[in-house]
């Protein structure tokens, strides 16, 4: 075998044996991505109400909700995460302009309450109870924030939350939060049962 020729010969088996090599490699890390397992799953939650009637959790501007027969747009959506605990808040809207917030949290349970703003409220957070519209309400917890927000919320695209949230007898919530250096925003809050509330999905792409 003359010079040449066996120059070409070793030269192709060197890269029949590199183009092996690459195929074991990736071979390998196919198949260790493979054999990764899944997420857990919280084994009680209520797969079949999120297929009958939307997944509150995956709400985003554009959506539609039913609550209680009552349809509305959701206009925008603020997510917040304090210490690696995370919830949302939308600002819902209907045809007749009256808006209201929808708060979905996970504690660990599904919990959805429906907010109604208080604007003349002049009532302040700090005590340990408070009396308001003819209820006391007792300091169930406070805190700050991070926030992002998408869609039309009339916030800044991202920040920080103070609130404060009271409880009375029989479930009733009073809320206040103050957005960045804004002052106190008050809001009463009923909570919602799993059955109240149903989701119409838009098209578009989910918020994260």
């Amino acid at each position: 075998m003359n010079g040449p020729v066996a120059y070409l010969v070793t030269t192709l088996g060197c890269l029949i044996g590199v183009a092996g090599v690459v195929v074991a490699v990736v071979a390998l890390r196919k198949g260790r991505k493979a054999a990764r397992p899944a997420a857990p799953a919280d084994p009680f939650r209520d797969t079949d109400s999120d297929a009958l009637r939307g997944d509150p959790r995956r709400l985003k501007p554009g959506d539609i909700v039913e609550i209680r027969r009552v349809s509305y747009a959701v206009r925008g959506s603020v997510h917040l995460n304090e210490g690696g605990w995370s919830w949302a808040e939308h600002l819902l809207d209907t045809v007749e302009g009256d808006k209201r917030w929808l708060s979905v949290e996970e504690d660990p349970d599904l919990k959805l309450v429906l907010w109604t703003a208080e604007p003349a409220a002049t009532i302040t957070p700090g005590a340990s109870t408070l009396d308001f519209a003819g209820r006391r309400y007792a300091s169930e917890e406070s805190g700050q924030a991070r926030f992002t927000a998408t869609g039309s919320t009339g916030l800044d695209p991202s920040g920080t939350l103070r609130y404060h949230d009271y409880r009375a007898q029989g479930g009733e919530r009073l809320s206040f939060e103050a957005y960045g250096q804004a002052g106190w925003e008050v809001a009463r809050g009923e909570q919602l049962h799993r059955a109240d509330v149903m989701v119409y999905p838009q098209a578009g792409p989910e918020a994260s």
